[in-house]
């Protein structure tokens, strides 16, 4: 028998669920973990046998499953969470959060707002999210303080910010940031155009050749709602998607937000130009935007992740609660209750988002060879959690971010019992408060 290799890692649980392949749970597995990555998941008895690592974890209760992506927020707007309730989309921009980001936004603002946001995440089992907002460098550096995974946007709108005074300049800002910050394994970037009501042809343009140049995705606002496509026909002649595809943005690098009003040929024609939608279930609901149709982009073959939206369009950065919802809204818009299976839901939340994010290669799914970013769910010794029969059905239905007990990223143990490990509580909480009273003072 050879001698067992050494190894940094082994997480054993009564379940795994990889996601690759598809519809596979895992009883009784262990997970061997060395310089980060994932080296095997193999019966837990034959791991003991193989390897000898120098950290074991036994976790006899839990589920373990790939690190959750949350493929479109806007991460420091959680310093704006409740600011603005229960408005149209329209007047909740124009009216409340457009001045409040002008009157607030700041390198400091973003930092602080990205901290707090990573912290909520990561207790909520996400590894990796793709933000969209202001300075894209102090979202990055707030990531890295926190070990989280990140795709940063390369934002652009037309009007000026406290961030940037024109489209030249978001570009400028934007792309300094990426060069700052290009040898950090954990970010990568995506061109951020904020929507085709906010951005023009020429604008459009020059995100289509950067976003060649640079091989990086192109993560847009596009059809949230009727009003935006009814402006834009009077503006256009055209529904937005149409404009897009006459600019040249449809492609397998487009990552769609919300998409929620499409007609069938829109869906197909995402579908064979190999685009990607970013599902925001929550959000949709809030601002009344509308019901995507999940089920017909699945359908047609339509790559879809799950998204929050920001912390003021939803007020909870919680992923496990969206794809439960996710799964239910696809139910009850098709009239079918098989149109999001549970497998199919977290796949949207883990692999799927990946993918978009041109990440599926690394992360997403607990295969050898990527990276080990991991979250572990207590299945047993909640009361609201029992029986449990099926596990992979209860994690959708029945667990929530409560019920999230570790999260690594890298094979770095981030969450322990529910607990942030590099991220002083006290001080994010002391910072919030701070900002509240400064945004409640003239808002």
């Amino acid at each position: 028998m050879e001698n067992p290799k050494s190894i940094d890692l082994v997480i054993e649980a009564p379940w795994i669920l990889p996601v690759e392949p598809a519809g596979v749970l895992l009883e009784e597995h262990a997970i061997a973990v060395d310089a980060g990555r994932i080296v095997e998941v193999l019966p837990a008895g034959a791991a003991s046998q193989r390897y000898r690592a120098r950290s074991v974890r036994r976790l006899d209760r839990h589920i373990l499953i790939p690190g959750l992506v949350n493929l479109h927020t806007h991460a420091a707007m959680s310093l704006f969470r409740g600011l603005a309730d229960d408005l149209a989309l329209m007047d909740w921009l124009s009216k409340h959060i457009w001045p409040a980001e002008g009157r607030h936004i700041s390198e400091k603002f973003i930092y602080d707002g990205t901290l707090l946001a990573c912290a909520e995440m990561l207790k909520s089992g996400v590894t990796c999210f793709n933000d969209m907002y202001f300075f894209p460098e102090q979202a990055g550096r707030a990531a890295l303080e926190c070990g989280m995974r990140a795709a940063l946007g390369i934002v652009l709108i037309e009007f000026p910010t406290p961030y940037a005074s024109d489209a030249q300049d978001y570009l400028r800002k934007g792309l300094a940031a990426r060069d700052s910050l290009k040898g950090e394994r954990l970010l990568s970037f995506c061109m951020a155009p904020h929507a085709p009501y906010t951005v023009s042809d020429d604008s459009f343009g020059k995100i289509v050749t950067l976003a060649e140049q640079l091989d990086l995705p192109i993560h847009v606002h596009l059809h949230e709602t009727a009003g935006e496509i009814a402006e834009h026909l009077k503006q256009h002649g055209v529904r937005p998607l149409e404009r897009m595809q006459r600019l040249g943005l449809l492609s397998p690098r487009l990552i769609a937000v919300h998409a929620v009003h499409l007609t069938s040929v829109e869906i197909a024609l995402l579908a064979a130009q190999g685009c990607s939608v970013a599902h925001c279930p929550a959000s949709n609901l809030k601002l009344a935007s509308g019901f995507a149709q999940v089920g017909s982009l699945l359908r047609a073959g339509v790559n879809t992740g799950i998204g929050t939206d920001g912390a003021a369009s939803n007020n909870r950065l919680d992923v496990l609660g969206e794809l439960r919802l996710a799964a239910l809204v696809a139910k009850a818009q098709s009239d079918d209750a098989v149109t999001l299976s549970a497998h199919a839901a977290l796949r949207m939340a883990t692999l799927d988002g990946a993918k978009a994010l041109g990440l599926d290669g690394e992360i997403g799914s607990l295969v050898a060879g990527k990276c080990a970013d991991l979250t572990a769910i207590n299945m047993i010794d909640a009361i609201e959690l029992a029986p449990c029969y099926d596990p992979v059905s209860h994690l959708v239905y029945a667990a929530g971010r409560e019920h999230v007990s570790h999260v690594w990223v890298e094979g770095k143990e981030l969450v322990t019992n529910g607990h942030l490990n590099a991220i002083d509580q006290g001080r994010l909480l002391a910072n919030a408060k701070a900002w509240q009273r400064q945004i409640a003072a003239v808002d």
